[in-house]
């Protein structure tokens, strides 16, 4: 059976309180009741504080291989948000920021928009090429 990934995060900053990880095998999906009573830092707070997000299974995997960890639930948009380790000054804490794998997403989309762009313009100018070649070569007869 394979157990999706549940983001604990507080109401009112997005902090993650607790990522209890996705599993596979011999697990047992638990409630919300349960994991407040199995985890410490769940059952030193108040439920009505703790906001709650269940990722699909699988989902951000190459985030998470990338060494992301969700820091941050967006509470507006209830996206969760990674830091990622920089490689050159692992030491220094970065802002939390949309997965990477999104970022990607959004920028082939994009780059899919801008070649489809550059060909229409590409066409418009070879066409204009074309008018006034055919322009020149009607005053000049």
């Amino acid at each position: 059976m394979n157990i999706r990934r549940k983001i604990y995060y507080d109401l009112e900053t997005g902090n993650v309180i607790k990522d209890t990880g996705e599993h596979s095998g011999d697990f047992v999906e638990t409630t919300r009741e349960q994991d407040f009573s199995s985890y410490i830092v769940l059952s030193e707070r108040l439920p009505e504080t703790i906001g709650m997000k269940q990722l699909e299974y699988g989902s951000y995997a190459s985030d998470f291989a990338g060494g992301g960890v969700i820091t941050r639930v967006d509470l507006e948009t209830l996206e969760p948000l990674f830091t990622y380790p920089d490689p050159t000054d692992p030491e220094t804490p970065e802002e939390p920021r949309p997965a990477l794998s999104k970022q990607i997403e959004a920028l082939e989309q994009e780059t899919l928009l801008l070649k489809a762009q550059s060909g229409a313009l590409s066409e418009r100018a070879d066409f204009v090429e074309d008018v006034i070649a055919e322009m020149a070569v009607q005053v000049y007869e």
